[in-house]
């Protein structure tokens, strides 16, 4: 890895700077006057029908729920807290908190009760906008633990006739406080959308926490304005353009998309019926950007890998064919050579009857740019999709820069990089190697905690926390997180994330997690795909009763030992695993073991797995679990059984 101080920055911009003085409610306001009724802001499946939603429309929710916050008394500064599934009413309640003056905090949808009481009581939410029955019962349980939550407002009122809570409040009530507020200060809503400046804090956000509690990443208006601008000058997109919002709004990812870069061009925004259905509705709509998580990816790689397994042969046949040629044709571009006509013809039959209709299955026949980001990618999932001509590129970006730093450019994707800074953006790589950020959308700082935003914010750098550097090309490469770089056994660096993204390539594989760091090689827990593996095993006429049943057999550690060796292939031999043993679980967020976007706490786990690890950098051939497994519910499942360890030899 090269030292040295390195910086390199993007081509300025051409077009005019966003104003300090705009904020995002004063972009709503001449967004939703200019569209008006004649134009859609946004859809909503519901009952198998999409429901439209105009530009006026949502303009007309978003007062009245503003002005009833208002009401309630909601004043300049305070903050409102949200969860639930990707609803419109969702955003409209986010929008609307900022166009009152307050400040939108967003919770994961499947947060636990600590979670909630955690970033409701750090935050100090005067106001909870929850979407039905389970967030109102999280709500009223911690209500005694956060002295500042005033009231909680439900949208759905299913399940909560019997109700009685003075705290309680639903979203109808909240607007109709806000037409009779409208009454008395005609010009109230229109006053509040102009005051104010680029500069004041729009959301509290909380980083994953994969070491520690979260912290709240305090974001301006124009931290979120001037990204989303700079992202679309490399990417424009346009007002007749879809984009379908299915991940989480607590995850700054979709902020970037759907209010950021959304609100800016005025694209239509599509909300899937359910969670459950998003890859359905993502068909139906076919959009024309796309951003996910990688594992998004992966379970879309996974479900085209368990399709062709369950094939006839010709198919199967016809699939090898057509990947084989779209992996070389991807591969010839990349390369910059030039692609030769045979292979332009060769490509266009795997295109014709293939290709074309993969996409369509996946929902991206109509894809300009599809981003991944917020985790590192895999090679082998970056070749699959540009395989089928999608064009994937990999973001590098964090909360603390409102979503992106740095993204490839069209033509000019490199599997080990994430790309080039966008506009207006420096990033530099100091002695240690770790990757600093200069930009109009750094944060502000850290919500009640000067010392974390002492030790990131350092003379308008951005200290990442990251290990990098910049190649001969100017793209930046990211090794991992600092605390995460492994050092091997010949003294190399290496990042495990990048072992474990080739073992996540395999259907088979859901989770893994490579030990190794200073010690005399690498070893692996593996988390079995129940349902992909459970498949297999059942061609097989294998009999088991249970996930810690299926994970144990023999037949399945024989094949994952095949998955492995073919991770391992073409890696220095110190980089290779050794020993591997397969977990009786998955890991899960709500055990801590994964972050809400399902980032490994590497630190937890080790802690966690003590036991498993001692015995894979020992003699023995298996370790002894038991334990109990606590559910959500409350139920408790007593596990004992014994966790075979696997040696492959060199």
């Amino acid at each position: 890895m090269p030292h040295g101080d390195k910086t390199i920055a993007a081509a300025e911009s051409q077009k005019a700077e966003i104003s300090r003085e705009l904020t995002i409610p004063k972009l709503f306001y001449q967004q939703a006057k200019r569209y008006g009724k004649d134009r859609v802001a946004m859809r909503e499946k519901e009952f198998g029908i999409w429901r439209p939603i105009t530009w006026q429309g949502y303009f007309e929710t978003v007062k009245y729920i503003a002005l009833g916050l208002i009401k309630l008394g909601l004043q300049e500064g305070d903050k409102v807290a949200m969860i639930g599934d990707n609803r419109p009413e969702g955003l409209m309640a986010e929008m609307a908190a900022l166009c009152s003056r307050g400040v939108g905090v967003w919770l994961f949808q499947d947060c636990l009760m600590d979670e909630v009481r955690y970033i409701v009581d750090h935050s100090d939410a005067k106001f909870l906008v929850g979407e039905g029955q389970e967030e109102v019962d999280k709500a009223l349980s911690i209500m005694k633990d956060c002295p500042k939550l005033k009231k909680i407002i439900y949208d759905d009122p299913k399940g909560l006739r019997h109700y009685q809570q003075d705290c309680l409040i639903s979203l109808r009530e909240v607007q109709q406080l806000g037409r009779e507020l409208e009454k008395e200060k005609p010009s109230l809503f229109d006053e509040l959308i102009q005051k104010g400046h680029g500069e004041e804090i729009a959301l509290l956000f909380y980083t994953s926490g994969t070491t520690a509690l979260p912290k709240g990443a305090l974001l301006s208006h124009h931290n979120m304005l001037s990204m989303g601008q700079h992202l679309m000058e490399i990417d424009p997109c346009q007002e007749a353009d879809d984009y379908v919002s299915y991940l989480p709004f607590a995850w700054i990812g979709e902020q970037m998309m759907s209010i950021s870069c959304g609100l800016q061009i005025g694209y239509t925004l599509n909300f899937p019926e359910g969670p459950e259905t998003s890859q359905e509705n993502i068909r139906e709509i076919g959009p024309h950007v796309m951003f996910a998580p990688p594992r998004m990816y992966e379970q879309m790689t996974r479900t085209v890998q368990v399709k062709y397994l369950d094939a006839s042969w010709l198919k199967r046949m016809f699939f090898k064919f057509a990947t084989w040629v779209g992996y070389h044709y991807a591969d010839l571009k990349f390369s910059k050579k030039g692609v030769p006509l045979h292979w332009r013809l060769l490509h266009g039959i795997a295109y014709a009857t293939l290709q074309k209709k993969l996409k369509d299955h996946l929902g991206m026949s109509r894809v300009r740019n599809a981003y991944t980001g917020g985790a590192a990618m895999g090679p082998d999932h970056f070749r699959f999709f540009h395989s089928l001509g999608v064009n994937l590129k990999q973001i590098y970006g964090q909360t603390e820069v409102a979503g992106i730093s740095v993204v490839h450019r069209s033509g000019d994707i490199k599997f080990d990089t994430v790309g080039h800074p966008i506009p207006g953006t420096e990033v530099r790589i100091n002695e240690e190697g770790e990757i600093l950020t200069r930009s109009p959308s750094v944060f502000k700082g850290y919500y009640k905690n000067p010392e974390a935003t002492q030790k990131t914010l350092k003379d308008g750098w951005l200290y990442s926390g990251d290990k990098g550097f910049l190649d001969d090309d100017g793209h930046l490469v990211v090794f991992d997180r600092t605390k995460d770089v492994f050092t091997l056994k010949d003294g190399r660096p290496f990042a495990p994330q990048y072992l474990e993204t080739r073992l996540k390539f395999s259907p088979y594989i859901k989770d893994a997690w490579v030990i190794g760091d200073r010690r005399d090689f690498l070893s692996a827990v593996m988390c079995i795909d129940y349902s992909v593996v459970s498949n297999w095993a059942d061609q097989r006429k294998l009999n088991y009763t249970s996930y810690q049943e299926l994970s144990q057999m023999p037949e399945v550690y024989e094949l994952l030992e095949k998955q492995i060796r073919q991770a391992n292939k073409d890696l220095p031999d110190v980089a290779k695993i050794r020993k591997f043993t397969n977990l009786y679980k998955e890991f899960d967020a709500d055990d801590d073991e994964l972050t809400r976007t399902r980032k490994l706490r590497r630190a937890f786990v080790e802690k966690r797995y003590k036991e498993i690890v001692e015995a894979l950098y020992s003699k023995k051939e298996s370790v002894h679990i038991d334990t109990l497994i606590k559910y959500e519910d409350g139920r408790q499942a007593h596990i004992v059984t014994d966790m075979r360890i696997i040696s492959i030899p060199e």
